[in-house]
């Protein structure tokens, strides 16, 4: 890899400082998934990214999935995973796997990682606080423990960063009669960026944004206003798995974030580069 100047460097900062005043004391919200949670080099470019931002200031919220984790361990133990609209089918037996997985190993796992990249972390699940509230989903088939976000109390969150902590937010849910539910991580991110005010929702991912021609990644859409969205389902430029993406950032510029991102998490530093650079990355929705 080619030595960069000191010039360059210089130069870098110095694009990167407005942005810096814009979002210093700002909350985002990153949803942190795909082959960025897999690959050692993206974890510890993530995790390296989310401490420099918290050290310009930015209140970061870290919110992850673990569908593989999940179905690795329920493969252990002799359970076949099946999913309905991309949906686990969730049931009693499986709920506490997924509470087991996301909750422990791989909410634990990830703030042992960002403190040994000299952050500050604490992790936390939906239960705690009651954080997360939901109530079962009811879809044409019985999915079981898969919930319906009804409410999210951010006070547990905002005690965190007001003490210096980057919150790791897993996503299982409280039930009002006592349940536990799992929770589409797009989603929960949605929702608790909303509820937060956050400046910008970051969905990490494994494509590179929005494409007008999925196969061709020079196609990509840079910038999407939600009221082009309907428009572009009809077209069948958003379609298939994209559907449910974008529907989680309609939702939280519609509840009032002021910037949605979908970007590609397979590119070390994409944070940085979509916080701090004036090209950006990805596909912004607002």
């Amino acid at each position: 890899m080619p030595s960069i100047s000191e010039q360059a460097k210089a130069n870098v900062l110095i694009q990167a400082l407005p942005y810096i005043q814009k979002y210093s004391g700002q909350t985002i919200v990153i949803k942190y998934g795909g082959n960025a949670m897999i690959s050692e080099e993206l974890k510890n470019a993530v995790m390296s990214d989310i401490v420099l931002l918290q050290l310009t200031g930015i209140n970061v919220v870290l919110v992850h999935g673990g569908g593989p984790e999940i179905s690795d361990m329920l493969k252990k133990i002799g359970k076949e995973s099946k999913f309905v609209g991309g949906l686990r089918v969730t049931d009693e037996e499986t709920i506490d796997v997924v509470q087991m997985v996301l909750a422990g190993k791989v909410n634990k796992s990830l703030v042992q990682l960002l403190e040994q990249h000299s952050g500050k972390a604490i992790g936390l699940c939906g239960l705690d606080g009651r954080m997360i509230m939901a109530e079962k989903k009811i879809a044409g088939e019985d999915l079981g423990f898969v919930g319906e976000i009804i409410e999210v109390n951010t006070g547990v969150i905002t005690h965190a960063t007001s003490n210096g902590y980057i919150p790791i937010i897993s996503t299982i849910a409280g039930g009002y009669n006592g349940a536990v539910y799992n929770i589409n991580a797009d989603l929960a991110a949605a929702r608790i960026a909303a509820e937060l005010k956050a400046a910008k929702l970051i969905l990490m991912t494994d494509i590179k944004g929005l494409l007008r021609d999925k196969d061709d990644d020079e196609t990509l859409i840079p910038v999407v206003n939600v009221s082009e969205v309907p428009m572009l389902k009809r077209e069948g430029i958003i379609s298939g798995g994209m559907i449910p993406k974008i529907d989680c950032c309609v939702e939280a510029v519609r509840r009032g974030v002021k910037r949605a991102h979908i970007i590609d998490g397979r590119i070390p530093h994409s944070i940085l580069i979509e916080m701090f650079s004036d090209e950006g990355i990805g596909t912004m929705f607002y």
